[in-house]
């Protein structure tokens, strides 16, 4: 079984980093968008199995885009990562309340990024309510 994984992230560096990365793990295919408002107009396309998203961008920040998701009936419990420069408590707090499951700070290596990704991938079929 495959995975899809939205990416959104504004910056073209970090966005096709983290795309190579997670392209590593087997059953892993990804989908790139550059901004908020790009992502939204991806999401009816498919059932995305995990979404990545930074916090700072240019149009829909990070934060309203994990709101809109978790408002949105289809993706209430798909896992969701967040990537920001934000490394203050009170950020990562409220990306966490907010509804995403993960919260990892920038710069973080390749590593630490396809661990993540596993973890959620993994726990997709049996997730809890979260």
């Amino acid at each position: 079984m495959g995975f899809e994984v939205l990416v959104v992230e504004d910056s073209s560096a970090m966005r096709s980093f983290i795309a190579s990365t997670i392209e590593e793990i087997e059953g892993v295919s990804v989908t790139e968008a550059e901004s908020g408002f790009e992502a939204l107009k991806e999401l009816p396309r498919c059932d995305f199995s995990l979404i990545i998203t930074d916090i700072n961008m240019p149009d829909i920040n990070g934060l309203e885009l994990v709101r809109f998701i978790r408002d949105n009936e289809r993706f209430k419990k798909t896992p969701l990562i967040i990537v920001s420069t934000e490394s203050s408590q009170r950020d990562r707090e409220r990306g966490l309340a907010l509804g995403a499951n993960s919260y990892l700070v920038k710069p973080f290596t390749p590593e630490a990024l396809k661990e993540c990704v596993e973890r959620h991938l993994k726990g997709k079929s049996d997730q809890s309510d979260k």
